[in-house]
C-alpha cells in the first residue's frame, strides 16, 4: 500500500496571494502612469514657459517669470503673478493643459505632438493646446468627438512615445 502525503491548502493560498499582488502592482503602476502624465516642457518650463492661468483670467497666453515659478508634476511652471500661482497651487488640474500639454488632435489621432502654446481653446473648463492654427481648425470640424478620442488614447499614446 502506497501512503500519501495529506494535501495542504497552504502552498496553494501562497501562489494565489503572490500572483494577486502581481497584478494588483501591475494595475497599481498603471494607475499612477495615467494620474501623472508628462507634461510638455521642451525647455524644462511647462508650455513654453506661459502662464496657464491668463488663459482662463486673461482669455489670452502670457508668458510667465521665472521669478512666480512653481515645480509640478516633473515640469516648472510659470506665472505673471504671485497671486497667478497662487492660484494654480490651489488647484493644478483646473488649469493644467488637457493631454500634459500635446496637441489635443494629435493625441485624438493616437499621436504625440508638439504645441504652440498660442493655439489653444478652452472647452468645458478645460485648456487644450493645439499644434498649429491649421491643425486647429482640422480640431475644431469635431471638438467634441477630437476630445473623446483624445481621452480613450490617453496616456496610452504618450507611453508609445
Amino acid at each position: 500500500m502506497t501512503r500519501h502525503k495529506p494535501f495542504s491548502i497552504i502552498p496553494v493560498l501562497r501562489l494565489c496571494l503572490c500572483m494577486f499582488g502581481l497584478a494588483y502592482a501591475a494595475f497599481a503602476a498603471l494607475a499612477v502612469r495615467a494620474d501623472q502624465p508628462i507634461f510638455y516642457a521642451p525647455d524644462g518650463a511647462a508650455i513654453d514657459g506661459y502662464d496657464v492661468v491668463t488663459y482662463f483670467t486673461a482669455g489670452e497666453p502670457a508668458s510667465g517669470d521665472p521669478e512666480n515659478a512653481v515645480m509640478w508634476k516633473g515640469a516648472l511652471w510659470l506665472f505673471v503673478s504671485d497671486e497667478n500661482r497662487e492660484k494654480f497651487e490651489a488647484n493644478p488640474r483646473a488649469y493644467a493643459p488637457q493631454f500634459g500639454g500635446y496637441c489635443a488632435y494629435g493625441v485624438s489621432l493616437g499621436l504625440v505632438v508638439d504645441t504652440d502654446p498660442q493655439v489653444w481653446a478652452i472647452r468645458n473648463g478645460k485648456l487644450y493646446l493645439i499644434h498649429s492654427r491649421e491643425t486647429l481648425a482640422s480640431w475644431a470640424r469635431d471638438v467634441a468627438g477630437n476630445i473623446q478620442r483624445a481621452d480613450a488614447n490617453w496616456p496610452q499614446v504618450l507611453a508609445a512615445k
